[in-house]
């Protein structure tokens, strides 16, 4: 398999993000682009060396770019600069996203429009964004990250349970919309999965969380990573409109 391709990959400075980073770069990718609107003392450059020495790989090259999701223009900004620096894209990984839970009673109105503003809205922005030159070079693939709650619900979070339902029901509208263009727009449902995020939970409440899966673990960041460089490979060109749960068969 060639390692051609050149991908952005939206939050990706930690977590699934990274590990999305990596997994193409040392499958896929020639050249990633990742965005954020968070890198550690706003160091982008810095944050792209670190990415680039921990992958090792001399034939792959990783750039950052700081970008807020929510923007079109910013993401508009993002594809630009991915023309300019990799000379366009192949692949692109919608990974950004937010949670603020809370049950429905106590949930801020600012808390659920950012969430669908950062999950939802940040996946209008970007496919928007990339669909023109992916249709002038006649080919592309786009992966979005939903999530299990996006299938089934959960309590406490019905701001990010809506997001990425809705993420779910884009990805099926644009496999439609793009297939006739040669643009495969698929999705992954991460249950839980090892992160910044699941490590603020307790050990009562990991095991109640865990008591949900049949395999009885939660995932790793490589996991999603690995699928999704499947979706973004040539093996993959007869797939589009689809949702890969990756949850230990939580939602079987």
């Amino acid at each position: 398999m060639s390692k051609n391709k050149r991908a952005i990959v939206t939050g990706g400075s930690r977590g699934i993000g990274r590990a999305i980073v990596k997994e193409l770069a040392s499958k896929l990718c020639s050249d990633i682009l990742f965005s954020d609107i968070a890198f550690v003392n706003d160091d982008v450059d810095g944050c792209a060396d670190e990415l680039q020495k921990e992958i090792g790989l001399n034939d792959v090259k990783i750039y950052g770019f700081k970008a807020d999701a929510t923007s079109l223009e910013q993401a508009q900004s993002t594809i630009n600069a991915a023309v300019e620096k990799i000379g366009g894209v192949d692949i692109l990984v919608n990974n950004a996203g937010i949670t603020r839970d809370n049950l429905l009673l106590r949930m801020s109105e600012k808390d659920f429009d950012d969430v669908i503003s950062t999950n939802l809205k940040s996946v209008f922005n970007y496919t928007k964004a990339v669909i023109k030159p992916m249709i002038q070079q006649k080919h592309g693939k786009i992966v979005n990250i939903a999530s299990v709650v996006g299938l089934i619900g959960n309590a406490g979070q019905a701001n990010y349970s809506a997001s990425k339902a809705g993420v779910i029901g884009f990805t099926k509208s644009m496999a439609r919309e793009l297939a006739s263009r040669n643009i495969n727009v698929n999705a992954v449902a991460p249950g839980f999965i090892e992160t910044h995020m699941t490590a603020k939970l307790d050990e009562k409440q990991k095991e109640q969380l865990l008591s949900t899966v049949p395999m009885h673990r939660m995932g790793k960041p490589e996991d999603v990573a690995k699928v999704i460089s499947f979706l973004c490979s040539s093996e993959a060109d007869y797939i589009t409109g689809q949702v890969i749960a990756i949850d230990g068969g939580m939602t079987m």
